[in-house]
């Protein structure tokens, strides 16, 4: 029934001015601009996000969003040189090398925006 329909993400805020400055100066995503209901809203291939005011922000303590890149290395390179922290993890079963994580069929890196949220990268291994 859903399959056919378009997805928005729906990330909580504390600042604005600062969260947007975060999506666009150091992610490099372009304004979709406001709405009405105080949602700001990027296009992101064929998704969309909205930023949307939230006070007291969020504790949510798992990946909020994934962008999938063709070279997960080069990707992070790039959005470090831009000011983005990236995490690193030495758990059982969770260790990065170089801000990287091998998980089943896809390498992983996580990073944080201005507001808490968890951020992640992935990159498709082959198949095979």
């Amino acid at each position: 029934m859903l399959s056919q329909s378009t997805v928005t993400t729906m990330l909580p805020v504390i600042d604005m001015e600062r969260a947007r400055h975060f999506y666009e100066d150091c992610l490099g995503l372009a304004p979709g601009g406001l709405r009405p209901d105080g949602k700001f809203v990027y296009q992101v291939g064929g998704s969309t996000l909205a930023l949307f005011p939230k006070p007291e922000g969020t504790k949510a303590d798992h990946t909020a969003i994934s962008f999938r890149v063709a070279d997960i290395a080069a990707s992070i390179a790039q959005l470090k040189r831009a000011g983005v922290a990236f995490e690193d993890y030495d758990f059982p079963g969770l260790k990065t090398v170089d801000h990287v994580c091998v998980l089943g069929a896809e390498k992983a890196a996580w990073f944080k925006d201005t507001e808490g949220n968890y951020l992640c990268l992935h990159e498709d291994l082959p198949e095979g």
